[in-house]
């Protein structure tokens, strides 16, 4: 039997134009059918565009275990191309380790930046690789890199990645014209670097098969092949697999990893699966998985977290790029919370509880967002209360096929690719699909976000002792009858009830069942006296000062919740 290949996904990420393509060309010994700048689009633009794939083999390092082996460092290079940054998302959930090249003479740009925000979200290990070090001037070329090494560690400082290595290396001295015959310097120490800190990542053959397809063509007399990777689960020769997006179930016919024939694989590896009697142009990129294991959803409950590089507000009912399973859709957001007396609460993960109650937010509670509010009184926003979770309801503009608790991110990428700034907004999981298209009337009634109204009136006279006439609480259209039986409090202490309109302005009569305090009574007649009696001659000086002391109006709080999917908008009070 053959010794078990181990495959590691090592993705290569970087700003556009910083080596990664000539990189892993450096690197590889076989290239894979996607690898290299294959699409015509690339070709003629000179970047790439999708995820590029190839392979390099090497002997099993120590620490992965004695016995006879190799190592398989698949490389998957990401594009840079700012438009096209969805796909590197796409990529970033089957990568174990990250390569993030930098361009040694421009250091840090935009989208290393992003590529560093992904990998924290997306990967656990890194390594920073300095191309193009034959630009730098031979004299000055070792404290060149030294010095970049300084600033990439002091970057990345506060991130998981700190300490993490930094090589230095010309993927293709002279440049793309180069002549091929230059050899690329420092490739050696590099791949000694990546079987460092190669891992045994955690793979499970369990669960449904789930593979993330990234290319897709025929071969004369076999059929067609889909090349991807096993996100989840296993496949063996003569299973069914299912492409959800297009509704159609096949058979395996044939497998290959790197042009070598297998029966089997599962998660973590790269394959092409052959099957007969499909177009490949039906499929360029998707997800093929155990037949019925995908759903296809209209909306979705995610649990999720500001990414602290995105400038600017997370506001409800704003619209993001939703990058979900393999799939960027445009989809709205709303925010919600848990109610303010559970925000310490702990939360379990990767589960969503219909039974609670959630607070409808304006936007994603940040420090930011809360302490802009609260600069207004003065500055205290040090000791803000946040929740220790937060969710959102997401709808998409067209429905996305994916698997529950997939890896979801929102961005805005219609900002300008230029501008210097981070256009990836939040991370989280998805808790919870919307299958139904119906949604609205179906499922959302079920989840319980509420908002909280405050509305304040005042009391305008007396009836008698356990009676008062309120007004300015509601328009003059508003239908009180609706409002009548809720508790309102008087800030003089006393608890109330609405107990209908009076008249036709807007006014209404509230029941006082304990009765009003004396205190209370005083006040409220002799405001009323004031009034009639106000225009008639000159007041005297202590007139004055005494109706500043009792005239202060005695106002009628009303406090209530509402649900914000309950069809009926019934209110709700404590």
């Amino acid at each position: 039997m053959a010794a078990r290949v181990l495959n590691v996904n090592v993705g290569v990420l970087g700003h556009i134009d910083s080596g990664k393509t000539a990189l892993a060309r450096a690197l590889s010994t076989t290239g894979s059918t996607a690898a290299f700048d294959r699409a015509p689009q690339s070709r003629a633009r000179g970047i790439t565009l999708d995820l590029g794939f190839s392979c390099l083999r090497t002997a099993l390092p120590p620490q992965l275990g004695p016995g006879p082996g190799e190592l398989q460092l698949t490389l998957v290079d990401c594009p840079g191309h700012a438009s096209l940054i969805r796909t590197i998302i796409g990529g970033a959930q089957i990568i174990d380790l990250m390569m993030l090249v930098i361009d040694v003479t421009k250091g840090m740009q935009t989208q290393s930046a992003e590529c560093l925000v992904i990998g924290q979200i997306a990967c656990q290990k890194m390594v920073v690789v300095l191309n193009k070090i034959d630009l730098l001037p031979e004299g000055k070329r070792q404290s060149a890199i030294e010095k970049m090494t300084k600033k990439m560690q002091k970057t990345l400082e506060n991130t998981k990645f700190s300490g993490c290595p930094i090589v230095a290396v010309a993927a293709k001295p002279g440049g793309p014209e180069a002549p091929e015959s230059e050899n690329p310097q420092g490739i050696s120490e590099l791949i000694e670097v990546l079987k460092s800190q190669a891992y045994l990542p955690s793979r499970d053959p369990s669960g449904h098969f789930l593979m993330a397809v990234d290319h897709c063509f025929s071969i004369k007399g076999q059929g067609t092949v889909m090349t991807g990777t096993i996100l989840s689960g296993s496949v063996s020769l003569g299973d069914n697999v299912e492409i959800p997006a297009l509704k159609v179930t096949k058979k395996v016919k044939s497998m290959q990893m790197f042009h070598t024939p297998v029966t089997y694989a599962m998660q973590g590896d790269r394959v092409g699966v052959c099957v007969t009697q499909f177009d490949p142009k039906l499929l360029e990129r998707g997800l093929i998985c155990t037949p019925d294991s995908l759903h296809t959803i209209h909306a979705a409950i995610i649990s999720l977290k500001k990414i602290q590089y995105f400038r600017g507000a997370l506001q409800t009912k704003a619209k993001f790029h939703i990058t979900v399973g393999h799939e960027t859709v445009m989809g709205r957001v709303m925010f919600f919370s848990p109610a303010p007396a559970n925000f310490s609460e702990e939360i379990q993960e990767n589960l969503f509880d219909f039974e609670k109650d959630y607070l409808y937010q304006e936007q994603y509670l940040s420090k930011d967002s809360v302490s802009s509010e609260e600069n207004k009184e003065n500055d205290q926003a040090g000791d803000v209360q946040l929740p220790k979770q937060q969710w959102a309801l997401l709808e998409f503009e067209k429905p996305v096929t994916c698997p529950k608790l997939c890896l979801v991110i929102g961005s805005k990428l219609d900002t300008d690719i230029h501008a210097n700034t981070c256009r990836l907004a939040f991370h989280g999981v998805l808790l919870q699909g919307m299958e139904d298209k119906n949604y609205t009337e179906t499922f959302l009634p079920k989840l319980k976000v509420y908002k909280q109204k405050h509305k304040e009136g005042q009391v305008e006279r007396v009836m008698d002792d356990y009676s008062v006439i309120g007004r300015s609480l509601f328009k003059k259209e508003t239908n009180i009858q609706i409002f009548v039986g809720l508790k309102v409090k008087l800030s003089t202490g006393e608890d109330g009830i609405i107990d209908g309109g009076f008249g036709q302005s807007g006014k209404f009569k509230i029941r006082i069942p304990d009765g009003l305090k004396p205190d209370t009574k005083m006040l409220l007649t002799a405001a009323s006296k004031k009034k009639s009696k106000g225009g008639k001659g000159d007041m005297t000086k202590e007139d004055e000062s005494s109706k500043t002391d009792s005239a202060q109006p005695v106002t009628i709080s009303l406090i209530f919740k509402r649900y914000v999917f309950d069809t009926q908008k019934k209110m709700i009070q404590s």
